[in-house]
Formats: C-alpha cells, sequence, structure tokens
C-alpha cells in the first residue's frame, strides 16, 4: 500500500458514519454588486481595465479597421497573427503581414510576430478581465500567450457583463478559458514589477459598439 492509498483509507474510515447527501449547497453568493446600466457597467470595465495597466480604447463599428491600422503603426509591427474566424474588414486599415494561426507553429516563430488582433468571449466589469474561449476570432490559447502586443475586440454592451458569476454563465465548460486582466505581470519578493514575463507586455482593448 502506497501513501496515497494509506491517506484516502483514513479517509473513508472517518467519513463512513457520516449520511451521504448530494442535494447541492446553497452558498448565497451575489451575483453581482449593485444594480448598473449597460452604459455603466462598460464604463466600469474600462475603468478597472486601465487600472490594470491595459490601453483602452472605444470606437464605432465602422472606425474600428483605421484604429486597428493605427494602434500596429504606433508600434510599428510589422506582422501580425490573425485567428482564422477574425473578420478579415478589421483588419483592412493596416499592410502589416498576415500569420496564419497553425497547430504547427513553434514558440519561436510565434515569439517573433510583432502583434496580434483577436476577439473575445465576455468581459467581466467589476474585475476588469477579458475571457477567451479559443473561438475561431480568439484562436490557439498560445497566440495570445506569446507575443508581446495583442489587440483585443470587446463588442459593446453584448459581450459585456457586470460579474464573474454571469460570464461563467456564459462559457462553455468544455472550451479552454484564458482570463486576463490586463498584460502580463508578476512581482519578484521585493514588489518589483516585471512586465511580460508569461504573456504580452502590452496588451490594448478595443471597446466596439
Amino acid at each position: 500500500m502506497n501513501s496515497r492509498e494509506r491517506i484516502l483509507g483514513r479517509v473513508r474510515r472517518a467519513l463512513a458514519d457520516v449520511p451521504r447527501d448530494d442535494s447541492p449547497i446553497e452558498r448565497g453568493y451575489l451575483r453581482r454588486h449593485g444594480e448598473r446600466t449597460a452604459e455603466e457597467t462598460v464604463a466600469l470595465l474600462a475603468e478597472n481595465l486601465a487600472d490594470y495597466r491595459a490601453l483602452v480604447h472605444r470606437c464605432a463599428p465602422d472606425e474600428l479597421p483605421s484604429l486597428i491600422g493605427r494602434l500596429l503603426t504606433e508600434r510599428g509591427s510589422a506582422s501580425v497573427l490573425v485567428p482564422p474566424g477574425l473578420d478579415a474588414s478589421w483588419l483592412a486599415g493596416t499592410d502589416a503581414a498576415r500569420v496564419a494561426d497553425r497547430a504547427g507553429s513553434t514558440a519561436h516563430e510565434l515569439d517573433r510576430v510583432d502583434s496580434v488582433v483577436t476577439g473575445c468571449a465576455v468581459a467581466v466589469a467589476e474585475t476588469g478581465t477579458v475571457v477567451l474561449d479559443g473561438s475561431p476570432d480568439q484562436g490557439r490559447r498560445r497566440i495570445t500567450l506569446v507575443p508581446d502586443h495583442h489587440i483585443c475586440v470587446v463588442r459593446v454592451p453584448d459581450q459585456v457583463v457586470s460579474s464573474v458569476p454571469e460570464a461563467l454563465e456564459r462559457l462553455d465548460p468544455v472550451r479552454p478559458s484564458t482570463w486576463i486582466s490586463g498584460p502580463s505581470a508578476t512581482s519578484d519578493i521585493e514588489l518589483d514589477r516585471v512586465e511580460g514575463v508569461h504573456g504580452p507586455r502590452t496588451l490594448e482593448v478595443v471597446l466596439l459598439g
């Protein structure tokens, strides 16, 4: 008998006389903190994204191609990684070379890409978080973790919710999800902040609508 089996055996013996009850436990947690209009929810999202050092932009649908083109130009991006289901019109304002989201791409190949543009699955106002679920307009998880610059487009107000519980209700639990609150950042024991360790150094969120 190994250590795992020994520990599990002790747990089973300790629980032997406990009545079995499979009924769900009601926690009584709040689903959201306060009531907000759609406009107020989007404003809170923008505020919390900025608090996490994401760069936030707002534009109308017909302004999106020129905005993305400007952001890529300002970044000096010569190449942009494109998920297979991304609306092609979004990149009509840039001449940057398109790089396809390929299963065979190596980390070194992805690291040479200047920028990546994606949509999102949902955005959480209370936490300043955008969530990707691998849908066609978002691509594989790694394409947003290796390139140093990520432009994420959020359709407002349709894709914006107030709270994490509301976001979970919209997500398919069998799909891989990536929760992004600002650019990649970590701190050492002296609390010196370092960005870009395990994701893009620059996150730009476009609130479209």
